[in-house]
Formats: C-alpha cells, structure tokens, sequence
C-alpha cells in the first residue's frame, strides 16, 4: 500500500498544473465569447451604456486579462464561482442543487453499463465463435452505433407512452419515495448507458479472449480447477487493464451525455442548468458547469488509475 500511496501522491501532484490549465482554457473561452454579462445582468431593461460600463468596472470587467485570470483562479481556491447575473444567485448553490440528480444518473448509467459489459463480454469470450458469441457481438455492434438521444426517445415512445411502464420525464426525490426514484431514472440511465455497455462488452470480450488463450489458463484447467474458479480469479483480474482505461474515457461520455439526456427527461440537474444559462446568456453558471464537469472527469481518471494498481499489483514497479 506504501507503493499506491506515493504513486498516488505523485498523480496528484500532476493534476495541479493540469486543473491550472482547464482553468485557463475555460477562462480564456468565456471571455473570449460574444455573452456580456453587464448585458445579461441588465436583459429587458433597456440600460444606457453608463450603466453598463458602472457594472463592469465594479466587476472587474475592465481590468487586463491577466489580473481578471488571477482573481478568477483566487476565487475559485475559495470556492467562490461568482454570480448568476439572471437570478443574483450564487453559481455553487445552483450547482450544489443540481450536481447530486447528475451524479445519481451517471453512476447509475456507469453501474448498468459494467454489470451488462462484464455479464455479457465474458459470455462472448468463453462461447467464442459460437452462437451466443455471435448474438452479443451484433447486438453490441448495434448499440455503439445507437446514440443515445435516438434511444431516450425509443424508450419514452414504447415504454413510456405505448406501455405505461415508466414516466415520460420528471424527477422524484429518493427521501421521498425510491420506487418512484427508481422508475424516473430507470430510462435515462439505460439511455445514457447502453453506448458505454456495448463499447465495453467488445474490449471484455477481446481481452478475456486473449487471456483465455495463455498457457497459465490451460495449466490451471488441466491440474484440475473449475473453469469458473479460474475465470473469476485469475482471466479477470488479468483482463480488467483495458476495459478500465476505456471506461475511465467514457464517464466523459457519460458527464457529457447527461446534458443531452436530462433535458430529454426534464431531469433538473446539471445538464438543464448548462441549457438553460446558454440559452438566457449567462456566463458565470455556464462556466461554473463546465469546470464542474472538468475537474469530475480529471478525479475519476485519478480513481482510475488507482484502480490499475490494486487489479494489477505488476504495475506499482513501473
């Protein structure tokens, strides 16, 4: 564990300059766009320009580049993402309220899309070339090529409308009720998931093949051991490197497709509040979601990585 912690300490060190660079990349983005806040602020009321220009100077609007970047990055180690210039309302409480409904729908997609990835990958790898084999692979073929939005609006038109099993949008608190939690996340979650299962079943299916294939498994199965036992203790802890560095890739599919996904099923997380403050013009909550956003992908990765080295204890020496 000595090894994890320092490599670990190592990773964090390098995500620093990193974070530094995603702030600076966001910053110069924002400010280089064609939204105004003084605009935004004053929207529908006509103001003159010495208001305007009034805003911008008590806002620091006016001031060079480089000290409107230093006081971002200094707001931002104080956990200060400005103000929504439509509602006058912190950015963090707006994402403070809608990151949790987020997290629960990518977490959920991410949990489906590795049981049905493991569950069916392995599946394809042991009935290699043979009839269940064969229905997977089309049937991931088939999912990849799926979008997710196509399949939200598949599922809310056959299982929503023309069934009645799930609500065709909304959400239900699980404090309040986790049946009704349950049936509202159910169909997002699956929209958002399938894409990501169906890319990982394949890269299973291809690395448990490959481990199937080594003379260690052949060795085992001879002296005696059930297939399963070897399968479950040794194929998988071997084959688990790649579908780990493509899945800790597609959990930005995942934080990026629930924008899409959400406003599909009026879910009100992130996704609704990022449509809703580009539609409205506003800055600071537009820029308060992306970077939420960034730094979540950069700390899975870190989780990731983390991961590698407790299913692979080979690498810690690398």
């Amino acid at each position: 564990m000595a090894a994890v912690a320092r490599i670990l300490a190592r990773r964090i060190v390098l995500l620093v300059p990193l974070m530094l660079g995603i702030v600076l990349f966001v910053f110069l983005v924002m400010r280089f766009s064609d939204n105004d806040p003084a605009s935004a602020y004053y929207q529908g009321a006509n103001p003159t320009q010495e208001q305007l220009h009034e805003f911008r100077e008590q806002n620091g609007l006016l001031d060079p580049l480089p000290v409107r970047y230093l006081a971002f990055v200094g707001d931002l180690l104080r956990g200060d993402m400005g103000f929504s210039v439509l509602n006058r309302q912190p950015v963090v409480e707006q994402i403070t309220t809608a990151l949790p409904l987020t997290m629960q729908l990518t977490f959920l997609g991410l949990g489906i899309a590795v049981v049905l990835a493991l569950l069916l990958g392995v599946t394809a790898a042991i009935w290699r070339d043979r009839l269940p084999d064969q229905i997977i692979r089309v049937v991931s073929l088939v999912g990849v090529a799926a979008p997710g939005f196509w399949l939200a609006l598949l599922m809310i038109q056959y299982l929503a409308v023309d069934a009645g099993w799930f609500p065709t949008g909304g959400y239900i608190n699980p404090g309040d009720s986790l049946t009704g939690w349950l049936k509202t996340m159910t169909l997002p979650a699956l929209a958002l998931s399938l894409p990501v299962a169906a890319q990982l079943i394949r890269v299973v299916r291809t690395a448990v093949v490959e481990e199937l294939d080594k003379d260690y498994v052949r060795t085992a199965i001879g002296s005696g051991l059930p297939p399963v036992v070897v399968v479950g203790r040794n194929v998988l802890r071997n084959a688990l490197i790649n579908p780990l560095t493509v899945l800790g890739l597609r959990v930005g599919y995942l934080l990026g497709g629930a924008v899409v996904i959400e406003t599909i099923f009026s879910l009100p997380g992130m996704g609704k509040l990022m449509i809703d403050a580009v539609k409205n013009g506003d800055p600071a909550v537009v820029q308060g979601v992306v970077l939420t956003t960034a730094f979540g992908f950069v700390i899975v990765n870190l989780v990731i990585d983390v991961l590698y080295l407790l299913v692979n204890p080979r690498l810690r020496g690398a």
